[in-house]
Formats: structure tokens, C-alpha cells, sequence
């Protein structure tokens, strides 16, 4: 096991090596250049290689990549060039917004998607499993914007039960020690301040729940009815083993490979950024940051960001390899 991990940690390295060649050749060859959200528009030649000049952006490509490395193997990533600030320090005060609204997501996906869709295979050609299977193409099909939008109009704006936009209310004075407000306020025995954050997660995760649920849902349902076909379970039944006992020793234990699977790419996915919902109700995470960098031409914000959920995604992915071993013993890492 402890070989495995370190030769999979390993090959993080020319997976965020090819990763990071690729990004820097094609930020530099998006239109305009920093230059361009430095000056703008209306910008002189002159001032344009002035820039150029002080970014560096005139030496050869290869001597600027030496330099990037270099710089992120120092931790160093630039600095935006909207905000003025550290690409690190933007990254940090956003991140654990994107990571509790991706945890609240995933914890409405597998807390209804796996039970929904282990119901709906034992229940299989009854009214249940249609209602799973309709919903959940319902919820695949449905675009997540407007969910969102459908859900702050009724719930916030009309009925007022829920927060419209936000984190979490500026007026309450919360102290925020890691910026993960759910966690601060455990942390710092506020509990209003963590009732109000985890209220303020409910509809935008309630929205971004939406297609891994669809998705966890059919992917439950599909890999129960797989092992409800095998011997070893019509087996264990005419033995007169309990509904209990089949239920979690053979089916559910041998059918989880793949939804552990796609558990993690769906988090690795949401980890990336939730870039409409977090729009939609003014979420202060990586996602809307991201979508204004993309406005805004931030080079070394898009150039860090995405390197830093890269690295996140693989080791997300990493998880999920390691856990095969302990779900399903037929599966030894070695």
C-alpha cells in the first residue's frame, strides 16, 4: 500500500509538468496579452513593450517557463493583476468557500443518490424505480443555472426561508481563523455564526447537488442490479441470511467500486469550480473568481489556480484508488 501511494504521488509530477507547458502556451497565446488588461484598450505601442519589457513577456519562451517553475517551486505564483494581490493569498481567502460549498453538494448527492438508487434496483419495474430513473434525467437535463436561479427566487427572494447571496451575514461579527466559516465557528464556539454559514450553503448545494445526484442515482442503481445477478447473492439468500446482512456484506460492499469511482471524479470536478452557481448567488469561491480572471485577463491567476486544482483533482483520484482496497478484498494494492 505505501508503495503504491508514493509511485502514484510520483507521477504527480509530469502530469502537473505537462499541465502547467500546456497552460503556458496557451495563456500566452490568447488575444490581447496582460498587456491588455494592464492598459486596456487604448493602450500605446509604447507603453505595450514597456510592459512587455517589465513582464518579461519580450524574453524567449523557454526562459520565461525556466522562470515560472522556478517561481512556483518557491511557492510563488505572481501576483493578480486585478487585484494587486498574491495569486497564493486569493487562492486561500477563496478556496475553502468553493470546498464547503463542494462538500455540501456531495454530501446531498451520496446521502440521497446511493439509498435512492439501491431502492429503486431491489424494487426494480416498480413505481420507485421509475420515479428514480425519470428524476434522474430530469436532473442531468435540467442546467444547473437555472436551478439556481428557480431556487433563490422561491425560497429566497419570495418566501425569504433561505439567504439570497453570500457566505454568510456580514453583520454577525464571525471570527474567521481559517476562512472555512463552518469550521471557524465550531472552532470559535460561535454557533450562530455556523448556523448562519451553513445556511447560507443550503440552496447553492441543494443546485450543484443536482447532476451528481442524477448521476450517483443511476450509477448505484446499474451496479446493484449487476450484483444482484450473481450467484454468491442468490446464494447467501437461500442460505436465510438477513435482508441486513445481504444487503451490506454482499451487495452493496461489492458494488461500490464504481460508485466510489464516480464519487471522485464528480468531487474533483466540483472542487475545479462551481463557476455558475457560485455567480448566481454571489459565492465568493474559485469558480467566480476564476470566470472574472477569464474576463479580466488575469495571466497569473488562471496560470495558479488551475495548476492548484489540478494538483487537488489528482490527489482526489488518489483517495479513491487507495479506498478500492478497503471496500472490495477481492481488490490488493500492492
Amino acid at each position: 500500500m505505501f508503495r503504491f501511494i508514493v509511485r502514484r504521488l510520483l507521477q504527480l509530477v509530469p502530469t502537473l509538468l505537462g499541465l502547467s507547458v500546456l497552460l503556458f502556451i496557451w495563456l500566452r497565446r490568447l488575444p490581447g496579452g496582460p498587456e491588455t488588461a494592464i492598459l486596456g484598450e487604448r493602450g500605446t505601442p509604447a507603453l505595450r513593450a514597456q510592459v512587455r519589457r517589465s513582464l518579461g513577456l519580450d524574453e524567449p519562451l523557454l526562459i520565461q517557463y525556466g522562470r515560472f517553475v522556478k517561481r512556483t517551486l518557491q511557492l510563488d505564483l505572481g501576483t493578480s493583476i486585478s487585484t494587486k494581490r498574491e495569486v497564493t493569498t486569493e487562492f486561500l481567502l477563496r478556496f475553502p468557500g468553493t470546498v464547503e460549498l463542494t462538500i455540501t453538494a456531495m454530501i446531498i448527492a451520496i446521502g440521497v443518490g446511493i439509498p435512492l438508487g439501491y431502492l429503486a434496483a431491489r424494487r426494480r419495474g416498480t413505481w420507485l424505480d421509475h420515479a428514480s430513473v425519470g428524476g434522474s434525467l430530469i436532473g442531468i437535463c435540467v442546467p444547473v443555472f437555472f436551478l439556481a436561479y428557480v431556487l433563490k427566487a422561491i425560497f429566497a427572494e419570495n418566501l425569504g426561508w433561505f439567504p439570497s447571496s453570500g457566505r454568510q451575514d456580514p453583520t454577525i461579527g464571525a471570527t474567521h481563523i481559517t476562512n472555512f466559516f463552518v469550521l471557524d465557528g465550531l472552532m470559535t464556539r460561535e454557533w450562530d455564526a455556523a448556523a448562519d454559514a451553513i445556511w447560507h450553503l443550503v440552496l447553492p448545494g441543494i443546485a450543484l447537488a443536482s447532476i451528481p445526484l442524477a448521476i450517483i442515482v443511476r450509477i448505484t442503481r446499474a451496479s446493484v442490479l449487476e450484483v444482484l445477478g450473481e450467484d454468491f447473492v442468490r446464494t447467501a439468500e437461500s442460505k436465510g441470511l438477513t435482508e441486513r446482512t445481504v444487503r451490506g456484506r454482499h451487495v452493496l460492499r461489492n458494488a461500490m467500486l464504481p460508485i466510489v469511482t464516480v464519487i471522485g471524479l464528480l468531487t474533483g470536478g466540483l472542487l475545479s469550480g462551481a463557476v455558475l452557481t457560485e455567480t448566481v448567488f454571489a459565492f465568493s469561491g474559485i469558480g467566480a473568481f476564476l470566470y472574472e480572471a477569464i474576463s479580466n485577463r488575469d495571466y497569473p491567476v488562471l496560470m495558479g489556480f488551475i495548476l492548484i486544482i489540478a494538483l487537488f483533482y489528482v490527489l482526489v483520484n488518489l483517495i479513491v484508488d487507495v479506498s478500492y482496497s478497503l471496500i472490495d478484498p477481492r481488490v490488493r494494492v500492492r
